[in-house]
């Protein structure tokens, strides 16, 4: 396990580090001290007083003012969007799986193509959001400056937790093998090559002596950013999430749809923050944006199309639901197309559309329903909690 030495205070910028111990009040002479404890000498050095950070001082990566003020801000979409993430809030177990586990149970419920879809999602997805989540918290945290983006990386990193809690509770109420279903990424090849595919861009910023400064590191940072927020978060997500709310919309797992409708409405918004951070930091530092980190980061896109249309072959053997695996693969290129152009990339795969038109609208609940009508639950507010 790191220390906090090892992990976090390296990665602080020297500005954030001192404040750490700013103002702790007036030092004390070792000499006085020994002579007398419980006096201060007058003539004790005063601990150094940080200037007051600017708004204009601050950077994405990099920064020299203390990322333990969160205001004033400068990047107001940061803020923004943590706001409007809190906003979002909701828990699993606000379910209600009773359809589901009759369903499941039922012998004739669903067709072997169709629990297969259920167990190879839940398969994948027990473990990303885990991979996602030590992504945030032991990698990318430690190497942002920007106090107002690391304040939606914390609930970023809040809600994969959640959503981890989601796919677990699925796989309880449904009472599947869980050994099966939480090994599936090592001993399912189209699971376990996406996430072999990803975890070297954990690691890279995940060890102890990475830290950003130089371009080299600058661009491993940057390409770990566009790994998670545009080919996992954004493209590795969207075979797996089409499937299940096409169960949905058939009136069959309903309860596990509709977690999949709140799971995709949180990760399109972590897609949508990570594509503004890396859109800032490559505007700070557009040194890093150059014709040979594009054609590395456009191969990256490739491969992470095929990856997936892979899984969506492996979780498709026959056409089920009103679709098959060739659809998805115009769908992933349709959406690589659209991830890259957000980054300032040319579009990979000219003349693709969308053959799930509907998935837009699943992702903007606001168009079909009330996101929380199905839910009965009570929030207390702070002052009428018990404590007993």
């Amino acid at each position: 396990m790191l220390t906090w030495d090892e992990e976090v205070k390296p990665s602080l910028p020297p500005a954030a580090q001192n404040g750490l111990a700013i103002n702790r009040g007036v030092q004390h002479s070792p000499s006085a001290a020994a002579s007398t404890p419980n006096a201060v000498s007058s003539s004790a050095p005063v601990a150094p007083v940080a200037r007051r950070v600017n708004a204009a001082d601050k950077r994405i990566i990099n920064g020299q003012t203390d990322v333990n003020q969160l205001v004033p801000f400068k990047y107001k979409w940061a803020w923004e969007k943590y706001l409007a993430s809190c906003s979002n809030h909701w828990m699993p177990q606000e379910v209600n799986m009773t359809r589901d586990i009759a369903l499941w149970k039922d012998p004739n419920g669903l067709t072997e193509d169709e629990r297969r879809i259920v167990k190879r999602n839940l398969g994948f997805f027990v473990t990303a959001d885990s991979l996602a989540a030590n992504n945030i918290v032991l990698g990318t945290y430690r190497h942002i400056t920007a106090p107002e983006c690391r304040q939606f990386l914390l609930r970023q990193a809040f809600e994969e937790a959640i959503h981890t809690h989601a796919y677990q509770y699925i796989v309880e109420s449904l009472g599947l093998d869980e050994s099966e279903i939480f090994n599936a990424y090592n001993e399912v090849p189209s699971i376990r090559n996406k996430d072999e595919f990803l975890i070297p861009f954990i690691e890279a910023i995940m060890d102890p002596n990475f830290h950003t400064g130089t371009p080299e590191n600058d661009r491993t940072l940057l390409k770990s950013l566009i790994v998670f927020a545009c080919l996992m978060e954004g493209l590795f997500f969207y075979v797996g999430f089409t499937q299940i709310l096409a169960l949905g919309r058939q009136n069959k797992m309903t309860g596990a749809a509709e977690q999949y409708q709140y799971i995709l409405r949180d990760e399109s918004m972590h897609c949508n923050f990570g594509i503004d951070l890396i859109n800032q930091l490559k505007l700070e530092n557009p040194h890093l944006w150059n014709a040979e980190f594009k054609a590395e980061i456009k191969d990256l896109f490739m491969h992470a199309v095929e990856l997936e249309y892979q899984y969506a072959e492996d979780t498709m053997p026959r056409g089920v639901l009103g679709m098959n695996a060739s659809m998805f693969k115009g769908y992933l290129r349709y959406i690589a197309n659209r991830r890259a152009t957000q980054i300032g990339l040319e579009t990979l795969f000219p003349n693709e559309e969308n053959p799930f038109p509907w998935m837009s609208e699943m992702i903007d609940l606001k168009k079909e329903r009330n996101f929380f009508e199905t839910r009965v639950i009570e929030y207390q507010s702070g002052g009428a909690l018990s404590w007993d």
